[in-house]
């Protein structure tokens, strides 16, 4: 509890309704969190008041403000644009604020008779620089692009001095260098190619093209036959490096593509940047769980003073003040830019690819896979909770018959089976067959150790996401134990068809489908048939020690409870084979004779 609410609360009580941007400050008076406002009394309350539901992290900013300023303005538009001016000066401890570790990247064209284009992280040679690009992988593609199609030298000799000197090398018989080492390009010649070269770069593969076409017919009607040939081959292959953009692309000439991946640690965000029909740059970001609107802070402190804003963002879904940021991004283009989200369209197309970008990003981060983080980001939204679920647990009820009746729990984490977290339960208060009393009988058992914390690391952790296998009757029928220990877990059944396949997913009323989302589905199908694997493996195995154990009893001397002892000391058939008569008679506490009939009996099983 922060002693300070009372002051801070009588101080609100006598704040402005007018617009505007709030600093809380902590007690050495640095500021650890801005925001706007339309309304700043009520805003700024709503931190202060008693009983609050604040979040876990507007909690923990809020028993550090010592105290508060604020600054009016005329709209909430310039409260937005104060606010995003001074998140940048600033950096607050708990604002959303992007950590891009890779810093910026520039393509150097070289200070010399015979330039060279090159991708260098910083602009400390001399030459010109094109940039900043914030992809290295993207900067060194168009360098390498750009050298290809303009057939340009990258190896290490000096021009002129090294003119003639060695035959050409093989990127020269290979058509991917002109040979200017055999000293028959001009430096005129040269620099011209190095202009259209950086054009291409700029401005895409179209005006390049357009402009090389023109060059040919001209130099054809000169006469002038093998420059025409050059300018063919480079035009083909202009046209070849952007064949493989086309097939993707084709319908955007310039947009920003904005993609979200949630992961178990945090956000992460790729904004893939097409400019003239190509991908020309690509930034991707680390951001810590905000419970704000995650797009809405990332556009305003990305787009904030940048210049090169492109008619058209593609997202998934619209920020909560899309007028107004759209209103700050077109003031500052100078331009109309919409905010678009596709549906189903070559566009959505290019949404997907932002957004498996930062999947990529996220499973490198986290030692998983792009499948893994999609599949439980798209999980945990399909089932309206919170985060990705990190901890699942699954059950199944097995039987025959009334006979041999047990369940099996499978947990994964992060995506991935952990098996040495695998229990496995023999039922013991159901007579009969009764799936829903089974599993109300081992859930009952299970949640127990949450509550008394007793049992392995893992009997005594509170999972994410509980999965029944089956409908909404398994729902209906386990849920009351939930609520009657007090835990709230997200839980749910896994539903199959007629031929035995995962279908959907249950509630304790409905169904939700998710074969629509590829990676969700797959993850809920493997882990409903890993479930129902391992009852089944256990019932089988229960099943066969009972038809073991009944031959058992044909030997006189021999109960229920000697038989036990025995499974239980050799575990398998293998094994009791491999027991001689006096081991088994020390095991089951019977005399030779017995334990020779014994052994008899169990080598003929």
């Amino acid at each position: 509890m922060n002693p300070r609410l009372p002051y801070l609360r009588e101080k609100t009580y006598k704040l402005t309704t007018s617009p505007g941007v709030y600093l809380m400050k902590n007690k050495d008076r640095h500021i650890i969190y801005i925001g706007k406002a339309k309304n700043l009394r009520n805003r700024v309350s709503s931190y202060f008041r008693e009983n609050p539901d604040h979040t876990p992290k507007v909690a923990a900013m809020v028993s550090n403000v010592y105290d508060y300023d604020f600054i009016v303005t005329d709209s909430e538009y310039e409260a937005l644009l104060l606010e995003c001016s001074l998140i940048k000066q600033h950096k607050p401890k708990y604002n959303i604020l992007l950590k891009d570790d890779k810093g910026y990247h520039y393509i150097r064209i070289s200070d010399e008779a015979y330039p060279r284009i090159t991708a260098e992280k910083n602009t400390l040679k001399a030459g010109r620089c094109l940039g900043p690009y914030m992809s290295g992988f993207i900067t060194k593609e168009a360098v390498s692009e750009a050298n290809r199609v303009f057939m340009l030298p990258t190896c290490h000799k000096k021009f002129p001095q090294d003119f003639g000197k060695g035959r050409p090398c093989l990127n020269y018989h290979i058509k991917l260098c002109m040979g200017v080492c055999r000293g028959r390009v001009s430096q005129t010649d040269y620099r011209r190619t190095i202009e259209q070269a950086i054009e291409f770069i700029k401005n895409g593969s179209a005006e390049s093209v357009e402009r090389m076409e023109r060059e040919m017919n001209e130099a054809a009607e000169r006469l002038e036959f093998e420059k025409a040939a050059l300018l063919r081959d480079r035009i083909n292959a202009v046209k070849k490096a952007s064949e493989k953009q086309k097939i993707i692309n084709s319908s955007v000439r310039a947009a920003d593509v904005i993609g979200i991946a949630e992961a178990i640690d945090g956000l992460y965000i790729s904004v893939l940047m097409y400019r003239e029909h190509r991908l020309f740059d690509k930034a991707v970001f680390e951001l810590d769980k905000s419970d704000g609107d995650i797009l809405g802070e990332f556009m305003q402190q990305f787009y904030h003073g940048r210049q090169d804003i492109p008619k058209m963002i593609i997202t998934d879904h619209l920020p909560e003040d899309s007028e107004l940021i759209t209103e700050m991004l077109e003031a500052q283009a100078g331009h109309k830019v919409e905010l678009f989200v596709p549906q189903k369209s070559l566009r959505h197309e290019l949404l997907v690819l932002a957004k498996n970008n930062s999947a990529e990003y996220a499973a490198i981060k986290n030692s998983r896979t792009a499948k893994e983080v999609i599949a439980l980001e798209q999980l945990g939204r399909s089932l309206g909770l919170d985060k990705p679920p990190k901890y699942i647990e699954a059950y199944d009820i097995s039987n025959l018959s009334s006979e041999s009746m047990v369940a099996g729990m499978v947990v994964f984490e992060d995506g991935r089976p952990l098996k040495k977290a695998y229990k496995r339960f023999t039922i013991k208060e159901q007579e009969l067959q009764n799936d829903y009393g089974s599993m109300q009988e081992v859930l009952r058992r299970r949640l127990m150790h949450i509550i008394t914390q007793e049992g392995d690391e893992y009997f005594t952790r509170k999972p994410d996401l509980i999965l029944l296998d089956g409908g909404k009757g398994h729902v209906n029928a386990v849920a009351p134990i939930l609520r009657e220990l007090g835990l709230d877990i997200a839980l749910f059944g896994m539903v199959k068809d007629s031929k035995h396949r995962t279908r959907a997913i249950a509630t304790g009323g409905s169904e939700i489908q998710i074969n629509n989302l590829q990676a969700a589905f797959a993850l809920v199908t493997r882990i409903q048939d890993e479930v129902h694997r391992y009852s089944v493996s256990f019932m089988h195995s229960r099943h066969k020690k009972k038809t073991y154990s009944s031959e058992l009893l044909t030997v006189k001397g021999i109960g229920e409870k000697k038989a036990a002892k025995l499974f239980t000391r050799y575990k398998t058939i293998g094994n009791l084979k491999k027991a001689s008569a006096e081991e088994l008679a020390q095991t089951a506490g019977v005399n030779l004779t017995v334990a020779q009939e014994l052994f008899e009996v169990i080598q003929n099983m």
